[in-house]
């Protein structure tokens, strides 16, 4: 971003860690953004890199159609990292040597260190590392040495440092590397000479100023769900422009319990926003009335959503930008969709797929931050803790929790449930622990006794996960008495509930949400 310094660019090669590691070296008070391995070198040198660093991939450099930057990438002058993938293609890019190993390496492993100094300076002599390879490397090229080894990978990490050129055959991003922070700080700061410039207080300066400068006197309609990054959007576009932002928020009677009144309460009271607040329950209930197929209710609400939403910024009247809360993720899954090598994710829409015939600009603020900067954003905004540290909430809301038909009777049910689950967890001090936990109403009923009576109600089912960008997750590990309470509390309290359970799946093979 223009005032933070030059970024640390990291080509994309089809790897799963791409976004960890654009995030560890943002942990390090680095800019950094990712491009597609295939970016052309005028490109490049537009972004005026102060390093590079090349992501792991599942190919294999000798495959056929193998990714691979253009050769001339190594005459920009910058310092490189190659990690796994881009470790081998550093190598064989550069007249070494890499085959298929005899015996491949997956999960922990650990870096015996030749050199202390440069990349590997305060590693420890024997590291613990996460290997993911099936190739390594056989001969280096000219001029590059040994850095460290594995058992099973003599070349584990290498360098040229007269060139700055560096590899690695493990992935220091992620966790099961843990001093993999101290060496991708060691190559920003040390190797590449990066200051530790990228905080959000300085963000918010020259976000404002970019915002003052793209809007001038013109009005922003922004569709604010309660959610984080809406809510961090609308402030962040408030501190801009002021009263040329205008708000709208619908509510469709599938939010959270005393969700409606938060909304107002922070963004009317307390920030004094233009909110302008629909009330759609009944019509959104309405057109879910005999609907339980899951793609068929997202379809229906997103579709509403869209109409009501449309209707009332008609009523505001003219209106010349859309502001969107889009996030650095979903800009780089949006590229990947469109040709670049993380082929399998999908393409990202906001705000429901808003239509082009709207004919407006968009404004998207946070589409260079992750969501953990979002956060630490919203507060710098002096947001409440209530809204920037509230867990993910999807677009369609109760909807997707209400297992088979929604209706008003079961969405009132539903938010009772969800409300003391999450009143437990935070009572444990477990909120910040988890990424996210919620209810859901499933389509069965079950014989209980309550009361000295039989009773035949609904069964809910508690789900928590532990998470860092929501493409995997495991269960969350409760102790058993916050359990207990809450399933307590949920049957003696909520009408209709006679039967709690606790949902143990991981992801794959199941989704965070059911629907």
């Amino acid at each position: 971003m223009e005032g933070m310094g030059r970024p640390i660019v990291v080509l994309d090669f089809g790897a799963q860690y791409s976004k960890l590691i654009a995030r560890r070296v943002r942990e390090a008070r680095v800019y950094s953004l990712i491009v597609p391995y295939h970016v052309t070198l005028d490109e490049l040198r537009g972004l005026n890199p102060q390093g590079l660093i090349f992501s792991g991939g599942p190919a294999s450099v000798h495959a056929e159609g193998a990714p691979k930057p253009d050769p001339r990438v190594f005459d920009l002058g910058v310092p490189v990292l190659g990690i796994c993938y881009g470790a081998q293609l550093l190598a064989d890019s550069l007249g070494g040597e890499v085959v298929r190993a005899s015996e491949r390496e997956y999960g922990i492993a650990h870096l015996t260190r030749h050199d202390g100094t440069g990349l590997l300076e305060g590693i420890e002599a024997r590291a613990q590392v996460w290997m993911s390879h099936g190739d390594r490397i056989e001969r280096l090229p000219e001029g590059f040495v040994v850095i460290g080894e594995s058992e099973n990978s003599p070349f584990a990490a290498i360098a040229r440092p007269d060139r700055q050129l560096y590899g690695v055959q493990f992935h220091p991003e992620v966790v099961h590397t843990p001093q993999g922070a101290r060496l991708l700080s060691n190559f920003v700061h040390g190797i590449c000479g990066c200051d530790a410039t990228w905080n959000m207080g300085s963000f918010v300066d020259l976000a404002v100023e970019k915002i003052r400068r793209q809007v001038g006197d013109k009005q922003v309609l922004c569709g604010l769900s309660g959610g984080v990054d809406s809510s961090v959007a609308a402030a962040l576009i408030h501190r801009a422009i002021g009263d040329q932002l205008n708000c709208v928020f619908v509510n469709n009677g599938l939010l959270r319990k005393g969700e409606a009144n938060l909304v107002q309460r922070v963004f009317r009271d307390n920030f004094h926003i233009n909110l302008d607040y629909v009330e759609a329950e009944e019509m959104f209930l309405s057109a879910l009335k005999g609907v339980t197929e899951p793609e068929q209710k997202r379809k229906i609400i997103g579709n509403l959503f869209i109409d009501v939403f449309e209707k009332e910024a008609a009523r505001l009247g003219h209106m010349d930008f859309l502001a969107q809360g889009t996030l650095y993720p979903d800009v780089i899954e949006s590229v990947s969709a469109t040709g670049g090598p993380s082929a399998t994710i999908k393409s990202h829409h906001n705000v429901g797929g808003l239509p082009e015939k709207m004919n407006l600009e968009l404004l998207e603020p946070l589409r260079e931050l992750f969501k953990d900067e979002v956060r630490a954003l919203g507060r710098e905004l002096g947001l409440p803790e209530e809204v920037v540290g509230r867990h993910p909430f999807p677009g369609p809301g109760l909807g997707v929790r209400c297992i088979g038909e929604v209706t008003r009777e079961r969405c009132d049910t539903l938010r009772e449930a969800d409300a003391i689950f999450i009143d437990e967890i935070r009572k444990a001090g477990l909120y910040d622990h988890i990424w996210q936990a919620l209810v859901c109403l499933l389509p069965v009923r079950s014989v209980g006794v309550q009361g000295d009576e039989r009773t035949y109600e609904e069964v809910c089912s508690l789900r928590a996960v532990t998470s860092e960008d929501a493409m995997t997750a495991d269960w969350f590990r409760f102790p058993p008495d916050v359990l207990q309470r809450t399933a307590n509390r949920i049957c003696n309290e909520v009408e209709h509930i006679n039967r709690v359970l606790y949902d143990i799946t991981s992801k794959p093979p199941g989704t965070i949400e059911w629907e």
